[in-house]
């Protein structure tokens, strides 16, 4: 890949230009998803387009056929058979100005192919040290679960991530209620029962979440979806965190006053190795 490693199609066309009057830009009226591009096969297709779907939907944005995506993402990643990283951004269009979307406005597909990141120091064998995160996640049912482009919150989080040194941030709701990372979510094994936050007010409902909840069931690990409040951490045998490029990180520390450890991270480590066989790990 060229340059900076990243290659932009909007609309079809090979150009990292954007109209100024987008209203992505103007208002984060649109959604995206991240995904694994291995040997040019996007992964976990059906699982993040039907999620793209779900968000145009809730939002009242036409979302593109599927094939349009598809070509995109050949178009873009032509010749070349690395493992990378896919973003899909769909807008609601251009507008003039003010918050009401325009009647006619034609949504905009953005495909960016990036070079497969890199995060300097983690070793998943040994797990990562995660941090509880100051910056609050506003709760709203409207926008729960979607992966909308407003991503303030994580911004402001993800910076206090990197100044402590961290590898990933913990957030939690204005109630003091865990949530997810600032791009992971979360599962806690508390009393044999693989516990992972409920969704309802606040958060991302990822795909290797989804996954992860999916391939637990067929090893019969018991799931539960629920409030989880600051306090259960205390409570949790084990923690690992997941998102579509990690693929499971178990959690070794949590860092702070009074510091958490976890080791041998033994349900971490068995899901792993059936996301492996399974075929579903990035």
């Amino acid at each position: 890949m060229p340059g900076s490693g990243a290659v932009t199609y909007v609309d079809g066309i090979n150009t990292a230009v954007l109209p100024s009057n987008d209203r992505g830009l103007h208002y984060g009226d649109g959604l995206f998803e991240t995904l694994a591009l291995i040997a040019q096969i996007p992964q976990h297709w059906p699982l993040h387009f039907a999620r793209l779907q779900e968000g145009a939907r809730r939002l009242g944005i036409v979302c593109p056929e599927p094939a349009l995506w598809l070509h995109d993402i050949a178009a873009a990643s032509a010749g070349n058979n690395q493992r990378l990283v896919v973003k899909l951004i769909l807008t609601r269009g251009s507008g003039g100005r003010g918050y009401t979307p325009p009647a006619d406005a034609t949504p905009r597909r953005i495909v960016q192919l990036s070079p497969w990141p890199t995060w300097p120091g983690v070793v998943p064998e040994l797990g990562v040290r995660v941090i509880t995160c100051h910056t609050p996640l506003g709760r709203n049912r409207v926008l729960a679960g979607l992966k909308h482009l407003n991503r303030l919150e994580q911004v402001l989080a993800s910076a206090e991530v990197a100044a402590a040194g961290a590898d990933e941030g913990l957030m939690f709701d204005d109630g003091d209620r865990l949530i997810e990372g600032t791009r992971t979510n979360v599962f806690l094994v508390i009393d044999g029962v693989l516990c992972t936050p409920s969704l309802d007010e606040a958060g991302v409902r990822g795909v290797m979440r989804d996954v992860v909840i999916r391939i637990a069931g067929n090893l019969s690990l018991p799931v539960s979806e629920r409030t989880l409040s600051r306090a259960t951490l205390a409570q949790a045998s084990e923690m690992f965190l997941c998102n579509s490029l990690i693929g499971i990180w178990p959690v070794r520390e949590i860092a702070g006053p009074a510091p958490r450890h976890y080791t041998g991270f033994p349900v971490a480590r068995r899901l792993i190795e059936a996301l492996r066989d399974a075929g579903c790990a990035p």
